[in-house]
């Protein structure tokens, strides 16, 4: 038979008691100390943030030692160990010291404050409210929300928008790095439409581009499109190559890039209708086939079955259900860039003032005339970087050495790839995780977007944000604009940005709504792969105990968006994603799927898991067992 256990059943060791209460009474009176110490600068936070710039500050000074001892003596005895203390430091401490001081028979008297002690319902209401004023009210079944990086085509592909919202998309991000104010203005457009039809809200992000340093453009090959189907490895089509016909009047910066796109005269796309063949001969003189599989309001997505090569001025042919043949020619098509092909050992040349890179040149028997070299026009770099130093591309697909600096050229000696070699693109990502760089979080560009941001988004993301200053700075111009009251999203993708996370934290909460996105690509690449789990984590409980919103970034669930096709590490990785609130999602050609498997994955784990406390819902394991699976004597 069960019975209600009193203080009186605790065993009698005085000592171990004592010494607890000893050691957590000197933790308790270093929280109120650093209250103290801030009292005048946290006059200046906005009474919505005020509590939890407190408990941020008690958090960081319990997390300033080493409690791991502490933590087991606790957990002997049955009470809290601290674990979970994050939204509400003090509250759990006070309790479980006030726990100790019964078992001792000695009453606990807290010193006294001027300001109430968060309790743990006060404390996940400020993060709900918190979230809510950033990311929008939580969806009906779900608490984590979906951020989705819009493609480029959702500028007028209003259905691939509308089916985003429908699925489960809860905020739409923009990325200022790619395409420009019209477009833009036609994704939000398509938002607002797509909001109405589906009768649900959905919130806007737009990231600022921020000193993203990148590689230059490389020399222009052929302008030719590739169709090629996926198939398995029998050889049979598991995913047709898909593409979009569009009018040539469509303007060229709508167009998709996830697919390939042809743009043809729009009386002859007139006639399209579902099922139609469309008959043309390749680059290679191959009779080729496309099958018309939907037709929108600007186009229609056709599928091919079999590898083609189209060039400009290919002639398309299809016959109506009179059987009259209509005829048009593929207009101009996009050159295919000239990647630089890199393995271990090679030299690459990063150069300030360059048109165009190029591949080594090779002479017949393969000795390498003249390295590989891209342009790099970033002059303020060279200034900051010494020979020495790791440099990386690519969200650190390849990595490299610097071996010698010029005035206007870096000399890298490449020494990661993958096996076989890795090719380096034009516009893809650069770090340099061990440089001082002294580059401004915000440019030109970025005040010149900022305009627009801040007349059609709810948030804006700055990047590269490694200081105070920087905020300071975002928030001046938010000023200058008459928009104080939008919300910022801090985004942590750099060593510096990581390690200021405390101060740029209590910044930022200066503001009434805020917010941080752990870009896990380049602070993968920064922080070194090896410790990610471990800053993505440390960056989850510092957001938690400041109550501010997290978005859980990067290549989640990347191979199902891009290849149609998760691995179980990235099943297990969106898993994790439940201790954010909210998952963003990158563009891809399965985007849909990716958003289907996420919700899902999103409302089976929010049962077994919130934030970092692990939740006791029922197991059908245990259901099971005590059912049907008893115990035979």
């Amino acid at each position: 038979m069960c019975r209600t256990h009193n203080f009186n059943d605790f065993p009698r060791q005085p000592a171990d008691y004592e010494d607890l209460i000893s050691q957590l009474s000197l933790i308790h009176d270093d929280l109120l100390s650093m209250i103290t110490e801030h009292k005048e600068c946290l006059e200046l936070y906005h009474p919505t943030q005020l509590p939890s710039a407190r408990n941020l500050l008690y958090y960081l000074a319990l997390r300033s030692r080493d409690i791991r001892p502490l933590q087991m003596q606790l957990a002997q005895m049955g009470l809290s160990s601290l674990g979970n203390a994050e939204s509400n430091v003090l509250a759990t401490l006070d309790a479980v010291l006030r726990l100790l001081h019964q078992v001792v028979q000695r009453p606990w008297k807290p010193s006294p404050l001027d300001v109430p002690v968060l309790d743990f319902k006060v404390a996940q209401q400020l993060l709900e409210e918190h979230t809510a004023a950033l990311l929008g009210q939580k969806p009906p079944d779900r608490r984590v929300r979906i951020m989705v990086t819009m493609p480029s085509e959702a500028a007028h592909n209003y259905r691939l928008v509308h089916d985003l919202v429908k699925s489960g998309m809860n905020c739409m991000r923009i990325n200022c790095a790619h395409d420009d104010v019209v477009v833009w203005a036609h994704m939000i457009e398509n938002l607002r439409k797509a909001e109405q039809a589906t009768n649900h809200c959905c919130r806007i992000i737009m990231d600022m581009d921020g000193p993203k340093l990148r590689t230059g453009a490389l020399q222009p090959g052929p302008a030719v499109l590739k169709l090629r189907p996926k198939r398995d490895q029998f050889g049979k089509i598991v995913l047709p190559a898909r593409i979009w016909l569009t009018s040539q009047e469509v303007l060229v910066q709508t167009l998709p890039t996830t697919y390939g796109t042809l743009q043809v005269d729009r009386d002859w796309l007139a006639q399209l209708k579902l099922g139609n063949l469309i008959r043309f001969k390749d680059a290679r003189e191959a009779s080729r086939t496309l099958k018309v599989v939907e037709v929108g309001e600007e186009g229609c997505w056709a599928e091919a079955k079999k590898t083609a090569y189209i060039i400009p001025g290919t002639i398309l042919k299809v016959r109506s259900e009179h059987g009259i043949e209509f005829k048009a020619s593929v207009g101009v098509l996009p050159t295919r860039e000239i990647a630089l092909h890199l393995q271990p050992g090679d030299l690459l040349i990063l150069a300030q003032e360059l048109k165009y890179g190029r591949p080594a040149e090779v002479d017949g028997d393969g000795l390498v005339l003249s390295p590989a070299i891209i342009g790099f026009p970033f002059p303020e770099v060279f200034e900051d970087v010494r020979t020495g130093e790791p440099i990386w591309f690519d969200d650190g697909k390849i990595g490299g050495i610097i071996e010698t600096l010029e005035v206007d050229k870096l000399y890298v000696r490449i020494t990661h790839t993958r096996e076989g070699g890795k090719n380096l693109g034009s516009s893809k990502g650069i770090n340099l995780p061990e440089s001082n760089l002294r580059l401004s979080a915000m440019t030109p560009k970025d005040v010149e977007d900022l305009q627009f941001i801040v007349s059609h988004a709810d948030m804006v993301a700055m990047s590269f944000v490694n200081s105070v200053r920087e905020v300071q700075l975002l928030q001046e111009h938010l000023t200058k604009f008459g928009k104080q009251q939008i919300g910022i999203v801090l985004k942590i993708e750099t060593r510096r940005g990581f390690k200021n996370l405390p101060s740029l934290l209590l910044e930022v909460m200066k503001v009434p709504c805020c917010g941080v996105m752990i870009a896990r690509g380049d602070l993968a690449v920064e922080c070194g792969f090896e410790r990610m789990a471990e800053v993505q984590s440390e960056m989850l409980w510092i957001c938690e105990a400041a109550h501010v919103p997290v978005i859980w970034a990067t290549q989640v669930l990347e191979g199902l968006a891009k290849q149609g096709s998760p691995s179980r590490a990235e099943i297990t990785d969106a898993a994790m994603g439940e201790g954010a609130e909210c998952v963003m999602l990158n563009k891809g050609p399965h985007i849909m799927e990716a958003v289907q498997m996420l919700d899902d994955i999103l409302k089976r784990m929010q049962g077994h898991q919130n934030k970092k406390r692990s939740m006791m819902r029922e197991l059908r394991l245990a259901s099971t067992f005590r059912d049907r699976d008893r115990l035979l004597p």
